[in-house]
């Protein structure tokens, strides 16, 4: 076994994540096991997105719980228009590299458009290859109700699964677009259904995207598993961000709850124009950044150059 699974090195398991339910709904649970760690139970989760080694070793070392490679890879980083085009090979790929990166963090694969919607034993082979091929600890799959056995039979497959409800941006076709979910009497009564559905079906926590804050404390009130929101208001159990979202690298439209940490695209733009400039100008590599000969090796050139 590697050190990176060592469970006494600090690496973080589904069943890490588990414990790490807030609401009072588990408050029983929780009494019932005296070895367990109040306050770290009661520690939000944090969740980001990475599609690199590089990312994916700065926020497992910053101490990240959740490293997820997004199906946002195909935007952020592919410049595709939508997560929908993005292929199962490419999110294989790019899950292998995040994989060489973390080391305690959860590694969770998004399972993209296509891969889950047909047949289910189909669907679980996709799975097994995120956590065979790419070395994913867990799988996250977009639906509610609709996805409660596809669950089951994941997690009979011994493959963990992080659900996903409210904005499902496979869905923005059916959708009309990216929009807030659940505003209505009847479309939070379904999404408390699909919470639930989720839940029974064995998930191990599950994303709440662009839902009104009240619904989303709801939810997560009446769970036993953990809510990770995004632009779900505070009261989930943890939260997750695009990571190009946070550190100012999207292009696109950045969306209301994305709270910009940084501007690193302003940066390397900045970086990038002033090495333009040194290199137009004669200014860059400078003498002390140049490799010279020793002086005997430049006195013998010196002098077949003279001859």
């Amino acid at each position: 076994m590697s050190a990176a699974f060592d469970a006494g090195n600090g690496k973080i398991t589904v069943p890490d994540i588990l414990r790490r339910k807030t609401n009072p709904a588990s408050s029983s649970n929780q009494n019932s096991d005296p070895g367990r760690d109040r306050g770290e139970s009661c520690r939000k989760i944090v969740c980001l997105t990475a599609y690199d080694y590089p990312t994916a070793r700065l926020l497992d070392e910053a101490g990240v719980d959740i490293v997820l490679v997004g199906d946002s890879l195909g935007m952020v980083v592919l410049g595709y228009e939508n997560t929908l085009p993005l292929t199962v090979d490419e999110m294989l790929h790019h899950t292998r590299a995040v994989r060489r990166g973390v080391r305690k963090a959860l590694l969770v694969a998004d399972m993209p458009y296509g891969s889950f919607h047909g047949d289910k034993h189909e669907a679980v082979r996709n799975a097994v290859r995120f956590v065979k091929e790419a070395g994913a600890e867990a799988v996250k799959i977009e639906g509610g109700e609709r996805r409660m056995e596809l669950i089951a039979q994941m997690v009979e497959a011994e493959i963990p699964v992080m659900g996903h409800i409210g904005l499902t941006p496979q869905s923005l076709h059916a959708f009309g677009g990216f929009r807030v979910q659940g505003k209505t009497v009847e479309a939070a009564d379904q999404l408390l259904r699909d919470a639930r559905a989720v839940e029974a079906a064995g998930a191990f926590s599950v994303v709440l995207e662009s839902i009104p804050r009240e619904l989303a404390a709801r939810i997560t009130s009446e769970l036993r598993i953990p809510t990770i929101g995004i632009g779900a208001g505070p009261e989930c159990d943890g939260q997750v961000l695009v990571l190009h979202d946070m550190i100012g690298l999207s292009l696109g439209h950045t969306p209301k709850f994305a709270r910009r940490y940084a501007n690193v695209g302003e940066a390397i733009s900045h970086a990038v124009t002033a090495y333009a400039e040194d290199v137009r100008e004669g200014r860059f590599p400078s003498d002390a950044e140049s490799y010279h000969l020793s002086s005997e090796v430049r006195e013998r050139l010196l002098a077949v150059r003279r001859s």
